[in-house]
């Protein structure tokens, strides 16, 4: 891979890292609230669907689906090398594949929401 090709790789991996370590504490609390029937006002389904159906909103959805699925994406890679699967190259397409097919039906499921 040449030296332009992994800086995007890992600058993707370290963005997504980032976005999900600081947002999946709180949706993990937000589940947890859901589920125990305690769900606060501000994050009632309406509200929640108000703000995606914003520019603003699908922007920040999206980069945070984007970010996270990219990172999962080299992590898998990573993990795949590590299971003894040598086969870098198929193993790269195949999870960057699925990474952009992930971002294009985000991109599409948001772009729907009106």
């Amino acid at each position: 891979m040449a030296i332009a090709k992994k800086a995007l790789v890992w600058g993707l991996f370290a963005a997504g890292g980032t976005v999900s370590s600081f947002l999946f504490p709180f949706l993990i609390a937000l589940f947890l609230l859901v589920a125990l029937g305690a769900t606060p006002e501000g994050l009632q389904y309406e509200t929640i669907r108000g703000f995606a159906s914003s520019w603003l909103g699908k922007l920040t959805v999206f980069g945070v689906l984007f970010l996270s699925l990219w990172h999962a994406a080299h992590r898998l890679r990573v993990v795949c090398h590590d299971f003894g699967i040598r086969a870098d190259g198929a193993v790269a397409v195949i999870v960057y594949s699925l990474a952009t097919v992930g971002t294009l039906l985000a991109a599409w499921y948001l772009l729907a929401i009106s």
